[in-house]
């Protein structure tokens, strides 16, 4: 039997509770995740590509069967390449599913053979943003009970608390 692969995309600026839920949601679906960083240089990021790499590395790295990585380019061309068969998005709002559904629409034109599965985060995290938790950061609010403990403690370090 073929191993179900499966790519979970995002900027991941911070990683936070509402992606984990979701990360761990897909491992029940698949047999193994690809949690893939997109580097986009034309976005003004708050952690580089490699730092957020490395923090999601700490964070699922007791998860053998979740892989973290980066891609650059066309989604289903990195899918394609990784062996998926599955591309997961998350939705919180109505407006995201207007954002995702035509982009989902044209990777299955591309890639017809790659799936788009949406998720509904819990409720608990549904309002979490990576926009919202780095204005409260700045701001210097506590953050820490949006996002996992290797994130807080980065984003402290950045923020130099």
């Amino acid at each position: 039997m073929r191993e179900r692969i499966a790519v979970f995309p995002g900027s991941f600026d911070p990683f936070h509770n509402g992606h984990l839920d979701l990360v761990a949601r897909t491992r029940g679906m698949f047999d193994r995740v690809y949690v893939a960083v997109l580097g986009n240089p034309e976005k003004q990021s708050f952690f580089t590509v490699a730092e957020r790499v490395e923090i999601l590395g700490e964070v699922l790295g007791l998860w053998e069967d979740c892989l973290v990585d980066s891609f650059s380019g066309l989604l289903v061309e990195y899918a394609s390449s990784m062996g998926a068969c599955g591309v997961v998005r998350g939705l919180r709002s109505g407006a995201d599913l207007d954002y995702e559904m035509p982009m989902a629409r044209m990777n299955r034109r591309l890639r017809p053979e790659i799936e788009t599965v949406f998720l509904l985060p819990r409720p608990e995290v549904a309002d979490l943003s990576s926009t919202l938790i780095k204005q409260v950061a700045r701001l210097g609010g506590d953050v820490s009970p949006m996002v996992p403990v290797a994130v807080a403690r980065r984003l402290r370090q950045k923020l130099g608390g």
